[in-house]
């Protein structure tokens, strides 16, 4: 079964974004160094550090899943996402009429059938949910596996927070990945789900 990620560029105090989803230096990191991100994408290079933690860990994508906001702004990357061949977004509302027939984008309303449904799609591969509401809601919920942040050296103080809106207490394992890139760094922590407290 396919492993579910949570995962953002954050800031050290914890923000995805602005209140007006302005997101500062939280991706500065992307062309600060000599590494191009892909093949196709070498707009983006960064440091050859992140570029070992980062260039394997969006290989394994199989599917993302999103809330609409990030849809709406993105407007889905125009049918590409930028790692994994499918998006699942949780939205009350469909896909918009006429928009990239071909994207592999389902429009799911309820997160744990998103999940599901990216599950299915992603096989053995990774599922990864943006942070923020979507991916707040899934870990409350349980469906996350590991959280994956590249934190910024930079507080927002006020914003839209890695995990949305928590009512819960929750323990982390240690970090089993802890890679200082260059204006970035970069950990992911096992969920331990044997410690949730209200």
């Amino acid at each position: 079964m396919s492993t579910v990620i949570m995962h953002a560029a954050v800031s050290v105090d914890g923000f995805i974004a602005g209140a007006e989803d302005q997101v500062g230096p939280l991706f500065d990191w992307y062309g600060n160094g000599d590494v191009p991100l892909d093949a196709e994408n070498t707009t983006f290079k960064i440091s050859q550090a992140s570029a070992a933690y980062v260039k394997p860990m969006w290989a394994g994508i199989g599917a993302t899943v999103i809330g609409r906001h990030l849809f709406d702004t993105t407007n889905g990357w125009d049918g590409r996402p930028p790692a994994g061949e499918h998006v699942v977004v949780v939205s009350h509302r469909p896909r918009p009429d006429g928009w990239h027939p071909e994207a592999s984008y389902h429009f799911v309303d309820d997160v744990t059938r998103a999940i599901a449904k990216a599950r299915e799609l992603a096989g053995d591969r990774t599922v990864a949910v943006a942070a923020g509401d979507v991916g707040g809601q899934a870990f409350a919920l349980g469906l996350v596996d590991e959280v994956a942040m590249d934190v910024v050296p930079v507080v927002f103080g006020s914003g839209k927070r890695y995990f949305g809106v928590t009512d819960a207490r929750h323990l982390l394992d240690d970090p089993h990945t802890v890679i200082q890139g260059d204006r970035v760094l970069h950990l992911r922590y096992r969920v331990n789900q044997g410690h949730r407290k209200p």
